[in-house]
Order: C-alpha cells, then sequence, then structure tokens
C-alpha cells in the first residue's frame, strides 16, 4: 500500500484551532506546503474544516485539518464553530494558534482539551518585538510546548514540525488482531461479496485486516460463507483463528470446528478503536429493550444503503425480532451523532473503521458522560445469538 493509499483513519490527526484571523489558514499552507486554504484578512473565510493529507518526517502519514474561528459569530458562525468542534472530535494533536491578544486564552483551552497533545503557535511572530519572551511566559504558565510562527517567513515552521513529532503518540492504533492471532498462525477470513462489498475492492476492515496479517507471517485462507464447509475441508490443519463479517456470524458458528477460536471483523475493530469491555457491558442492554424503547444505530460511513444492509435492514430486524415491532430505531451515519444522547435507551455503533481512535472514543466518552449504555455491531449481534434471538441476520 503505498503512502496516498493510507487510509484517513490510520493517520495521525493534526488540527488547527484559534480565533478567527489569528492566521490558521495560512500556517497550514506553510505546514502543508501549498496553499490549500483560502487566506485573506476578513474575518471568517474558513467555512469548512480544510484537510490536507500528507507525510511528514518523522511523524509518518498523517492529515492536517484548518478550522473555522472557534469565536465565529451569528447563526452560519455558530454552525461553522461546531464543524470546528467535530473536527477537533478527532485530533491527535491540537496546534492552538494564537495572536498577543489570545494568550489568556490559553489555559482555557488547555482545560478544555484535558489530556490531548497540544501545542501554542504564537503566530504572526514577525509583527512582534518581544514574541520569544512572550513564548517563554506562556510555556512557564501552562507547561505547554510553545513556538513563535509566522507564514510569512516561514519563521518557526520547522520547529512547529520538530515539535508535533515529540508529541505524537507511540501508536495511533493498537494492532487489529492482538490478542486473537500469533505470528504465523493460520487465519480464515469469511467475506461476503454481496451487493454491499464495492466492485473490484474489498472494504477497508478487510484490506487492513489482511495486511496486518500479512505483516506478521501469518497464512491467509478466505472465502464466502457458502464456501466454508468445502473450504474446511481442502486445509490440512484447523485454523486458529476465524474471522468473520458480522452478518455471517450465524452461519459460521454453526460450522466452525469447537476447537477454532471466532470473532468478527467488527469486534476486532471495537477492541482497536473503542472501549471493548464497555461495549460488552453494553450489549446487556439489549436484554432489557422494551416495546417503549428507543435505540440509535450508528455508521461511521455514510454509503449509500443497498440491499440487506447490516445496520440499516439486518440489526434492526434481529433487534424487532426479538423485541418487537414497536421498537424505535434511529440510525445517523458520517459525522451526524446527536449531543443528547440521553433519549436512547441503548447506542449500537459500527466497527468505526473510518474514524480514527480518538475520534471513536470522543463518542464513548459522550455515551458514558450521559450514562447511555453503547455497543457495536459485531457485540451486539454476538450477544443476540448467545442469549437467543428469533429471527436470523
Amino acid at each position: 500500500m503505498s503512502l496516498n493509499d493510507t487510509p484517513s483513519a490510520s493517520r495521525l490527526h493534526i488540527t488547527l484551532v484559534g480565533k478567527r484571523n489569528s492566521g490558521k489558514s495560512a500556517l497550514f499552507n506553510a505546514l502543508v506546503g501549498q496553499q490549500a486554504a483560502i487566506v485573506s484578512a476578513q474575518p471568517g473565510t474558513t467555512t469548512d474544516p480544510v484537510s490536507k493529507a500528507l507525510e511528514i518526517h518523522g511523524l509518518g502519514p498523517c492529515v492536517i485539518t484548518d478550522t473555522a474561528g472557534i469565536d465565529d459569530v451569528g447563526g452560519v458562525g455558530k454552525m461553522r464553530v461546531e464543524k470546528t468542534l467535530q473536527a477537533l472530535r478527532k485530533a491527535d494533536i491540537v496546534i492552538l494558534v494564537v495572536n498577543h491578544a489570545d494568550i489568556p486564552l490559553i489555559e482555557d483551552w488547555q482545560h478544555r482539551l484535558k489530556g490531548r497533545p497540544m501545542v501554542v503557535a504564537l503566530n504572526k511572530g514577525d509583527l512582534m518585538c518581544d514574541a520569544e519572551r512572550q513564548a517563554k511566559s506562556v510555556y512557564a504558565a501552562t507547561a505547554l510546548p510553545t513556538v513563535v510562527t509566522s507564514a510569512s517567513d516561514h519563521r518557526g515552521i520547522d520547529k512547529l514540525r520538530q515539535t508535533l513529532i515529540g508529541l505524537s503518540p507511540k501508536t495511533v492504533d493498537v494492532p487489529i488482531t492482538q490478542g486473537w492471532a500469533e505470528d504465523g498462525d493460520l487465519v480464515m477470513l469469511i467475506m461476503p461479496q454481496d451487493r454491499e462489498a464495492p466492485r473490484g475492492r474489498l472494504i477497508l476492515p478487510q484490506q487492513q485486516t489482511i495486511r496486518e496479517l500479512l505483516e506478521r507471517h501469518c497464512s491467509i485462507v478466505a472465502c464466502q460463507p457458502e464456501e466454508i464447509v468445502a473450504t474446511l475441508k481442502r486445509l490440512t490443519q484447523v485454523p486458529s483463528l476465524i474471522i468473520t463479517d458480522t452478518q455471517a456470524l450465524r452461519r459460521v458458528r454453526t460450522v466452525a470446528p469447537k476447537e477454532c477460536r471466532l470473532t468478527t471483523f467488527s469486534i476486532l475493530f471495537a477492541a482497536q478503536k473503542g472501549d471493548i469491555e464497555y461495549f460488552r457491558e453494553g450489549a446487556r442492554a439489549i436484554d432489557r429493550l422494551t416495546g417503549q424503547s428507543r435505540v440509535l444505530i450508528a455508521e461511521a460511513c455514510s454509503h449509500a444503503p443497498v440491499g440487506e444492509d447490516i445496520g440499516r435492514v439486518k440489526l434492526p430486524r434481529l433487534l424487532r425480532g426479538r423485541v418487537g415491532e414497536a421498537l424505535s430505531i434511529d440510525i445517523v451515519a458520517g459525522s451526524d451523532f446527536p449531543d443528547d444522547l440521553t433519549p436512547y435507551d441503548l447506542i449500537i455503533h459500527c466497527g468505526a473503521c473510518m474514524f480514527n481512535r480518538q475520534m471513536m472514543m470522543a463518542r464513548v466518552e459522550q455515551a458514558k458522560r450521559q450514562q447511555v449504555a453503547m455497543t457495536n455491531y459485531g457485540v451486539a449481534v454476538t450477544h443476540i445469538l448467545e442469549t437467543g434471538e428469533t429471527s436470523a441476520p
């Protein structure tokens, strides 16, 4: 896989945030090395977040995002600020862009983004006569790395890149198959190629899992659900692990060798991207659902559903087959996710292969704060199959 093919979810996400006219867009262009964002002296020039995928030596594949001013006003301004906050939810590192007058705001942002790696860019340094002294003062007060920058003369740009390298998490995501497969194992993948599968290529969870298994020197056998029995007969040994698409889990469970470990792509990504123990606990809420309950199904991608979509058709059918047709189910996709989750008795999220861990964990923490049960597709289907269901997926 080439660098340009690295999925966004597997890249380090770096987001610039600050007030209007703090010079975020000019600094963004300087970092990415091209005029990717419009620069203007008029406040509010940046409307929607602008992202650029690139490689920074020492960081590897990353995505840098420019955002609208956090102080934007008015009806449209409020929507721009919400887009900025959405971008921040997936940020692994935040660049807080400030001018001299914004310095008092730094500690407030440090508190709002508690625990998030952050660097302060004291921007437009070419217009300050005592910029370095102020940078030292900011660092003394906040312990945040602070770099004097200027897009006009590229002052501090290299130092900012080096600071980002120092703040970079050692690992953006844990290995997909960690705890399930050992190096050199024989692994069987069950991958339905129905109308939902993109023609001519594999879906992202399958691609990423195969790539990781190859890097771990595992032998891989892949087939569709209807070929499981025939494929197993061709093998001279039992696979150490079978990984299946969630929609084929019920069929695979009936024919998989008892000594073979079994999981789903969705469960693997739940552990990699989110909080698997919270999801397991959340799945128990399925047992408490009634005809008066309300469930939210959330998909990370925003594909056009075709046929027997797992999130829009099969999972709702499973739930209603168990609880009854009166069960209320709402479905959201992509970046759409309610701020208020309290109307729901349960949230069931997809595997989030399109999200980075930071974005998925932001949703998990939101559910925890509002005390709403949350699980994911694979964990939910497994729980239903283990506790009895009235309808097959």
